[in-house]
């Protein structure tokens, strides 16, 4: 428009709305409220902001910039909020990793990423620092958060040092909206992750969808128990907590006694939990003698809740609300959201698109009539910039203008989405993504399997549970503890088989593909 670059950069200043933005405005809204409770900690808004300002600082003095990776691996503390809004003030890319994962999965993280910083708690240390070395990448920065009080070892700094002192000034960076600050591994249905990279757009538009559609609000007060490094925790949950203003207490891990005490000695309002913790809610003893008259709004996602916990969650606890969040990872997560009213009437449906977004099924990429299967796609906001170094997968996901879930599903003639299939074969266990095909290649590493089939079977604790069908080469002596024995090493303990069956054929169509379908038929009673 012909301004010079002095006002071009005040302009850009004065309209910055980025992740790091958004919490410094709430801060001077609230600066005296409570923002984070975590233990023997508690931070009111204006006490987390500078956190952030220390901890962006000391990032920045320690070399890392713009567009650079920082991995982070810890269970949920105030250390890992504080890092979140850290990284993204400075325009460093965070990269969050599932703390359940072997060093060689980790290694693979880090050598994808390029990442120049780690920071990790100190139970994972070793695990961290073997995957360091097998990634054999340059980690520049390396932090430590002793949520176990171990003490720092030589070459690693205790990074809440970096937010209890030190500088609490503003660095003074202008982020764009849609420059990357997170970057999310997902499995996907290949045998190694894709780095999803999200924008503050991305981002910031899902937290508006999940606050106007999802009920949030400034009063709330919510438990935040699993795991941050999961976009549903961290960007429905967490996130939006920090952008109303409302007040976070975060668990370390979803015991359920933990969270009915927390219930009922803080006054939690809103909880998010996926069915398998929901139903370990209800069975737990201390149900029934905690008080949780102060619960009003709850949530679920990662699969449909059975429609029997659902009447028995209306039963006894009549006062709340709850709400089914579906998405995934590469939408930030959010699509469509199922509003209280509907939870009975429609059970297992996904509900509506969400605020921000659009969503319709197609078959071959033209959209399918009211009531037929097709692939469930997206255009939003909400949406990832792409696959990071991943141009080939990025082009097939985002063809025609539209995000391609890989889910099958089906719209009826009032909008309400039902997924009825995974196209890409993910096993959702326990609120975990699960990728069958990385499950397979594992398992094919081991001597005398001749085919593999890995697919999920309904469970009634973990929803699905990660099944293998075996086919064993001729005179090979296969059971049940050499298969677990040789996967301990090899993958994630969510992510190995709960149920191993040995066959003598799969069965497959005549290309010769095999029938997942069949199987899981077949099978589905495996779980008793």
């Amino acid at each position: 428009m012909g301004y010079s670059e002095t006002t071009q950069s005040a302009i850009a200043t004065a309209r910055e709305h980025s992740i790091g933005a958004l919490l410094h405005r709430t801060a001077q809204r609230y600066p005296d409220k409570t923002a984070v409770i975590n233990g023997d900690v508690t931070l009111t808004f204006a006490e987390f902001d500078a956190a952030v300002n220390r901890a962006a600082n000391a990032l920045a003095a320690r070399g890392l910039q713009r567009g650079d990776r920082l991995a982070l691996i810890s269970h949920n503390c105030w250390q890992f909020g504080v890092l979140n809004f850290a990284a993204a003030r400075i325009g460093v890319i965070l990269v969050p990793v599932n703390f359940g994962l072997g060093a060689d999965e980790i290694a693979f993280i880090l050598a994808h990423s390029g990442a120049r910083g780690v920071i990790t708690e100190d139970a994972l240390g070793q695990t961290i620092s073997d995957a360091i070395k097998r990634a054999a990448v340059v980690v520049d920065i390396r932090g430590w958060i002793a949520l176990s009080g171990a003490a720092a070892p030589e070459g690693w700094e205790d990074v809440t040092a970096w937010m209890t002192a030190g500088d609490a000034s503003d660095p003074g960076i202008v982020v764009g909206d849609d420059e990357p600050v997170r970057m999310m591994y997902t499995s996907g249905t290949e045998s190694r992750p894709k780095g999803v990279l999200l924008s503050s757009k991305s981002l910031i538009t899902q937290y508006m969808s999940c606050i106007i559609d999802g009920g949030m609000e400034t009063t709330d007060v919510e438990i935040h128990s699993l795991p941050m490094y999961h976009c549903a925790q961290l960007d429905c949950f967490f996130s939006t907590d920090i952008y109303l203003g409302a007040t976070s207490i975060i668990l370390p891990a979803p015991d359920p006694a933990t969270i009915l005490a927390t219930i009922e000695s803080q006054g939690v309002t809103k909880l998010f939990c996926p069915p398998t913790v929901w139903i370990s809610l209800l069975r737990h003893p201390d149900f029934d003698t905690r008080d949780l008259s102060s619960l009003r709004k709850g949530y679920y996602g990662a699969s449909p809740m059975p429609v029997e916990v659902l009447r028995e969650l209306a039963s006894r606890l009549p006062d709340v609300q709850l709400w089914n969040f579906y998405g995934q990872t590469e939408m930030s997560p959010i699509a469509t959201i199922l509003q209280p009213q509907d939870q009975i009437e429609r059970a297992g449906s996904a509900g509506r698109a969400a605020l921000n977004v659009e969503t319709i099924v197609v078959d071959d990429d033209n959209p399918v009539p009211v009531g037929e299967v097709g692939e469930i796609v997206h255009r939003s906001p909400h949406a990832a910039l792409g696959y990071y170094n991943d141009e080939e997968k990025t082009a097939a996901a985002f063809r025609n203008g539209w995000f391609h879930s890989g889910d099958l599903g089906i719209i009826d003639e009032d909008g309400y989405l039902s997924v009825v299939d995974r196209k890409k074969d993910m096993i959702k266990t326990g609120g975990e993504n699960v990728a069958s095909r990385e499950v397979e290649e594992a398992i094919y590493l081991l001597d005398g399997v001749a085919e593999v089939a890995v697919f999920g079977v309904p469970h009634p604790k973990w929803i699905e549970a990660v099944t293998a069908v075996i086919v064993p080469k001729a005179g090979a002596e296969l059971t049940e503890e050499s298969v677990a024995d040789h996967l301990a090493s090899a993958l994630a303990g969510y992510k190995r088989p709960k149920y191993v069956v040995f066959v003598d054929a799969l069965p497959k169509n005549p290309s010769g593909k095999i029938l997942k379908k069949e199987l899981r038929v077949e099978h589905k009673g495996i779980a008793g």
